[in-house]
């Protein structure tokens, strides 16, 4: 690699840095790190690669094999070549290359699938259950947790960042700041999350705080940041509890609310800003199951259905 390309690169990823959260700064760096090798093997410094270089190393994603002889997934494929364009987009709009060779290369269809979870409105309600049968700090944290986790579609790296200075349990309103693509959103509470987080607050979280002190609004049982890994274990935790045999993440919440909502009449685009999706496209796949359901209903009630 060039001594020029190593500045170039290192620029790329100050910017990514900024624009993005670390761990999806560290993902695009690594896919990034693939095409470079790539670029190495055949002789090309990153400057002058042209068109029919980028169109060639998607020509070898597509014949590559992962060391179990499988092909690569369509959605593996394509994140390789979105880090691609990314990088050279910056590089055009910075003058450091004449042009964006990578702009005329298209992405890999994909197969837009459905969440592959999705809890029932009673099971949520059996989840939430599960959380309010006990009254210690740690209890009054987790029942908190996951009713801001269904009544905000919040992302889990999202929650973890929060600070009570976040929260307006009296407007029932939560400020996410940073959220992904660096951008801020406000979002309402429901009322039982405003009551949940507020007893969290007065009774939970003191206690907890006591032995360690944190800026964050949830915090993990021996104080400090409320890891994902610790946030995923309690959600696993309480959905066994419940007695649920789904595979329950953080992320199942997120997909049901607003299954949930557009199920209720609720808006796609009010659905997409709670979200905070940056595209419709990544929302749309809500009303998909709304579409599945309407064939279960169809092979149900239908004469000609069976």
């Amino acid at each position: 690699m060039s001594a020029r390309t190593k500045r170039l690169v290192r620029l790329w990823r100050e910017d990514l840095e900024v624009r993005f959260a670390e761990r999806t700064a560290r993902e695009y760096m690594a896919c990034a790190r693939h095409f470079l090798a790539w670029l190495d093997a055949h002789g090309i410094d990153l400057p002058e690669a042209r068109t029919d270089d980028l169109l060639a190393y998607q020509g070898d994603l597509y014949a590559a094999r992962t060391r179990d002889g499988k092909p690569y997934a369509v959605a593996s494929q394509a994140q390789f070549l979105i880090v691609v364009k990314n990088l050279f987009r910056f590089l055009y709009r910075r003058n450091y290359v004449m042009q964006d060779v990578a702009a005329p290369v298209d992405l890999p269809r994909q197969e837009q699938r459905l969440p592959r979870v999705i809890l029932t409105k009673e099971e949520v309600l059996r989840l939430l259950g599960a959380a309010s049968k006990a009254t210690t700090p740690r209890a009054l944290r987790d029942r908190a947790v996951l009713e801001t986790f269904y009544a905000t579609g919040i992302r889990v790296s999202e929650l973890a960042k929060l600070t009570p200075y976040d929260v307006d349990t009296e407007e029932r309103t939560l400020r996410v700041l940073l959220g992904k693509g660096k951008k801020d959103r406000h979002v309402p509470l429901t009322r039982a999350a405003a009551a949940a987080v507020e007893a969290y607050l007065e009774k939970g979280r003191p206690a907890i705080a006591r032995r360690v002190k944190s800026p964050y609004l949830f915090i993990a049982d021996r104080g400090g940041y409320y890891h994902r890994a610790q946030v995923s274990l309690m959600v696993r935790h309480y959905a066994k509890k419940a007695g649920i045999r789904k595979r329950v993440t953080c992320h199942t919440l997120r997909h049901s609310v607003a299954t949930h909502l557009l199920k209720g009449g609720a808006d796609i685009r009010h659905i997409q800003v709670l979200l905070g999706h940056t595209s419709l496209r990544s929302t749309e796949r809500y009303t998909r199951v709304e579409l599945s359901d309407l064939k279960d209903i169809i092979r149900r009630a239908h004469p000609r259905g069976r």
